[in-house]
């Protein structure tokens, strides 16, 4: 080789970055457990349950008999009702679309 390329190679060896040593990905946190709070059903007119995407029991849309929102509504749906979804996807879908988010 010629020594204007040994000298070539010899300073781009030094200037390239040390190896990174390995490191093992962290470990995922463990995910957060959201609590819903129940409606009280003697404040429904409607009493069934469905259940969505990710597997979990939720309350269909009701009505409130006393006209206040139920405790875990997340949003009042364009006919009057209560829905209880866990996720704005879909949400009140069968009753006119979301009026109020809660």
């Amino acid at each position: 080789m010629h020594k204007p390329l040994l000298s070539l190679l010899a300073a781009l060896a030094f200037a390239l970055p040390a190896q990174a040593q390995y490191a093992p990905p962290a470990p995922k946190e463990a995910p957060v457990q959201r609590t819903h709070a129940e409606p009280n059903e003697q404040d429904l007119q409607q009493h069934g349950h469905y259940r969505n995407s990710k597997g979990d029991d939720v309350h269909s849309p009701a009505a409130s008999k006393s006209g206040k929102v139920p405790d875990g509504a997340s949003a009042q749906c364009r006919d009057g009702t209560y829905s209880f979804s866990r996720s704005r996807r879909g949400t009140c879908s069968h009753h006119g679309g979301v009026a109020t988010w809660l």
